[in-house]
C-alpha cells in the first residue's frame, strides 16, 4: 500500500538550539571549516542512478548507509545520505528565523569524526536536510532579500564548520502564519537559494519537492531550478516527477521507504527509473537492522547486483 504522508518523528520542539552563532541573527562571525580527515578514497565503479539515503537522525546512526554495498564490484549502494532534520526555527523576540538543531542531529555534527567523515572517505557525500518546525518561519516567508541571504548565511557556515556536502531543502511543517509570520511570498525562496548558491558554488543543494516553496521557483525573471543539483518526489511508494526544470539525470520521480514499502513496489519503481532514464532513486528511513533484502530489491533493478550489508 502506499505511503503517501511521511511518518516523520517530531521532537524538533522539545530540542536543544543551534549554538549561537549559526542564529539567524546572530552577530557571529564566519564559522571555521571544518577538516575532513583523510581524502576520500574513491569508490569502485558503480554504474546507474545516484542513490538517496534519508536517516532519521532521532532514532538512527548515519553510520548505516556506509554499511551497504553492491555483491557485484563492491561499489556503495547509497551515494547521498541525508540527515535528517535540522529546523528553521521563530524567535518571536527578534522576529527572525534562525537554524536550529536538536540534541540528535547536534550530536551527529559534534561527532563528525565517527559519523560524517567515514561516509565521505568511501565516497558518499553528506548533506543535511533543513525542515519547518511548527513555528510559522519557513523558506517561503523571508521578508526581504537581505533576511533570505542572512539565512543563507548561517547555512554555507553550518556546511563549511561542520565539513557537510551540502543543504537539502523539505517545506513541511513551517505552518506559515503562526507566531505572527507573513505567509508564503513569490521571492523569498528565489532569493534564499540564489544566495545559498553563490555562497557554495561546488556544494549540494537539493529538493524535497513539497509545500509552498517548491511552487515559487521563479521570481523577477530569475528561475532557480538549474540552481539545484537534484530534486525528489516526496511521496513513498510513488512515482511522480518533480515538477522543476532538470535533467533527468537529476530527477527522483521514485521514492521508497525502507522497511515499508513493499519490495516488489520498490523493485517496480526502480525498474521504472531505468526504463524511463532518470538518474536519482530516493529512500527514506535508513535505519539499524539489516535492510539488505529491502535493498536489494531495488539494488538489483538499479545496478544490477544485490547488496551486501557488512555490521
Amino acid at each position: 500500500m502506499f505511503t503517501l504522508v511521511r511518518s516523520r518523528l517530531r521532537t524538533a520542539a522539545f530540542a536543544l538550539s543551534a549554538v549561537a552563532a549559526l542564529a539567524f541573527a546572530g552577530t557571529a562571525g564566519t564559522a571555521a571549516s571544518a577538516t575532513t580527515g583523510a581524502a576520500a578514497a574513491p569508490a569502485p565503479a558503480k554504474q546507474g542512478p545516484t542513490s538517496v539515503a534519508y536517516v532519521e537522525v532521532n532514532n538512527n546512526s548515519m553510520r548505516n548507509v556506509g554499511k551497504y554495498t553492491l555483491a557485484n564490484g563492491g561499489g556503495n549502494v547509497f551515494d547521498v545520505a541525508v540527515i535528517f532534520a535540522a529546523n528553521i526555527n521563530y524567535d518571536t523576540g527578534k522576529k527572525a528565523a534562525y537554524l536550529h538543531f536538536n540534541e540528535n542531529v547536534q550530536r551527529v555534527l559534534d561527532n563528525a569524526a565517527t559519523e560524517i567523515r567515514p561516509l565521505q572517505q568511501k565516497g558518499i557525500k553528506v548533506v543535511l536536510s533543513v525542515l519547518g518546525n511548527h513555528q510559522g518561519a519557513g523558506f517561503a516567508n523571508f521578508p526581504s532579500q537581505q533576511a533570505a541571504s542572512a539565512f543563507a548565511k548561517t547555512l554555507s557556515d553550518t556546511v563549511a564548520k561542520y565539513g557537510l556536502d551540502g543543504i537539502d531543502f523539505d517545506d513541511e511543517y513551517a505552518e506559515y502564519g503562526n507566531n505572527g509570520t507573513g505567509q508564503p511570498n513569490d521571492s523569498s525562496f528565489v532569493h534564499l537559494v540564489t544566495a545559498l548558491r553563490a555562497n557554495m558554488p561546488n556544494k549540494i543543494i537539493s529538493l524535497y519537492n513539497i509545500g509552498p516553496a517548491a511552487s515559487r521557483l521563479s521570481y523577477g525573471g530569475v528561475d532557480i531550478s538549474s540552481k539545484f543539483d537534484y530534486a525528489w518526489n516526496p511521496y513513498y511508494g510513488t512515482w511522480q516527477v518533480p515538477r522543476v526544470a532538470l535533467p533527468k539525470s537529476k530527477l527522483s520521480p521514485a521514492a521508497v521507504e525502507i522497511g515499508r514499502t513493499a519490495q516488489s513496489t520498490a523493485a517496480g519503481l526502480a525498474r521504472r527509473t531505468v526504463s524511463e532514464g532518470y538518474g536519482v532513486y530516493l529512500t527514506y528511513n535508513l535505519d539499524g537492522a539489516n535492510r539488505s533484502a529491502d535493498v536489494s530489491a531495488f539494488t538489483r533493478e538499479l545496478y544490477g547486483s544485490d547488496a551486501v550489508y557488512t555490521p
